[in-house]
């Protein structure tokens, strides 16, 4: 039996937010993702900095990513049972919790060993977060103007990029690499408090379990063709960006002789550029699909992996490239996540993204370790096999656009629903 997409039986009584109400919705989601994703994003770049004094080889500091991504995989599968049965507002207040905990454990670290147990703690409470953020998102915004707020949710990441990423540079400069591990914690024990107290409760999806019907379950979802393409969209999406981003600090400072105390400026042009592009593509997406859009980001990925990496050139602005894969990456990511939030029913929303981030993890483990396999170190610390490494991504990523026309062509046949109640 195929996949509903939304649901294909209207709620009684739906009621929808508010126009001014989505508006603050998308902002304190923004706001919770914001320390999230720096907790992501920052670890990579900080590389070069931990690795002499906690004895860490360059190549393996893909480990240290994979170790978050697989954790989270892991958590993603476990909370597919259950994240649909409670109040999604308490449950990311117990995720982020936890994340917050775990980047604090990281800044104690000593060895390799004790920075990835706090990765892994750190992915198994971080990934059942993003989960929970998009489903409250999907759950509370029309598919009709899902693109344009998916695009601002995840301008959190532009941000990060902009501000919070070079901040933990200069931080990790002027005070250690520990540093950085203790502000993103001490942020979020401020932060998201705020923003999940002022979010109201939110267990609509309850209410829509008890008049539709409940939830398919995780076996049930995976089930579905629809579920398996997009399972498939998403492994092909994630793992040829991540067979580069984790090595990407790296490549430039080791390989390129990029300066270490530069690196700020490209994230913040990188992010900056990236922030306006979502909020254009949002608002793409919503008037000419996911695929389209998608191709785009496609091809421009390709061109900068193919010049940065495969048949790189001295005379190409190493950071100029480095702002084109980010504005890729922006192409890609906001199409693929409005696009997969509008395949389940509200009622097994949380479950149905949450096997999407388990998948999602999976996959951008896989692309990290396999990395480090393809990848050796140099007798000057700098990374050897990066042309080979280019050429992999660039096959997987070529995938990408059929992908997701086979995902939007079965989405479109199924009815959309109205957006379900706030509140039970």
């Amino acid at each position: 039996m195929e996949a509903r997409s939304e649901s294909t039986s209207p709620p009684r009584h739906p009621v929808p937010v508010a126009r001014h109400s989505e508006r603050a919705i998308i902002f304190l989601i923004g706001a919770v993702q914001f320390v999230n994703i720096l907790d992501f994003m920052m670890v990579m770049p900080l590389g070069p900095f931990f690795a002499g004094p906690l004895s860490i080889p360059a190549s393996r500091i893909g480990v240290i990513g994979g170790s978050y991504t697989a954790a989270a995989a892991v958590s993603g599968i476990a909370c597919s049972f259950v994240l649909d049965r409670f109040d999604r507002r308490k449950a990311l207040a117990a995720a982020m919790g936890g994340l917050v905990l775990a980047t604090a454990l990281g800044g104690f670290s000593t060895g390799l060993a004790s920075i990835l147990f706090a990765r892994i703690l750190a992915g198994a409470f971080g990934g059942p977060a993003t989960s929970l953020s998009l489903s409250i998102v999907a759950d509370l915004i029309p598919p009709e103007r899902r693109g344009r707020a998916l695009g601002a949710v995840m301008g959190s990441f532009s941000v990060a990029a902009v501000l919070g990423v070079p901040a933990g540079l200069e931080l990790a400069r002027w005070g250690g690499w520990r540093l950085p591990f203790f502000s993103i914690a001490g942020l979020g024990l401020a932060l998201v408090p705020l923003a999940i107290a002022f979010l109201p409760p939110l267990t609509g999806h309850l209410v829509a379990g008890r008049t539709r019907g409940p939830a398919t379950g995780f076996l049930g979802l995976l089930s579905r063709p629809i579920v398996q393409l997009s399972g498939v969209a998403t492994i092909v999406v994630m793992a040829s960006a991540f067979l580069i981003i984790p090595v990407m600090t790296p490549y430039l400072i080791f390989n390129l002789g990029f300066p270490a105390r530069n690196l700020k400026w490209i994230y913040m042009a990188g992010g900056a550029l990236s922030f306006v592009i979502l909020r254009v593509i949002g608002g793409l997406v919503d008037r000419f699909g996911s695929t389209r859009l998608a191709a785009v980001g496609t091809a421009v990925f390709l061109l900068v992996v193919w010049f940065a990496f495969v048949g790189y050139d001295p005379r190409v602005p190493i950071g100029a490239l480095f702002v084109l894969f980010m504005t890729g990456m922006s192409f890609r990511m906001a199409p693929y996540q409005t696009l997969i939030s509008k395949v389940p029913a509200p009622q097994e929303r949380a479950s149905f993204m949450s096997l999407m981030s388990a998948i999602q993890h999976l996959s951008t483990s896989a692309g990290a370790v396999l990395s480090s396999v393809i990848l050796s170190t140099g007798t000057r610390g700098e990374l050897v096999g990066m042309p080979r490494l280019g050429l992999v991504a660039m096959a997987i990523a070529t995938l990408v656009p059929p992908l997701f026309f086979l995902v939007e062509r079965r989405v479109r046949s199924a009815a959309p629903a109205p957006a379900i109640p706030v509140a039970a």
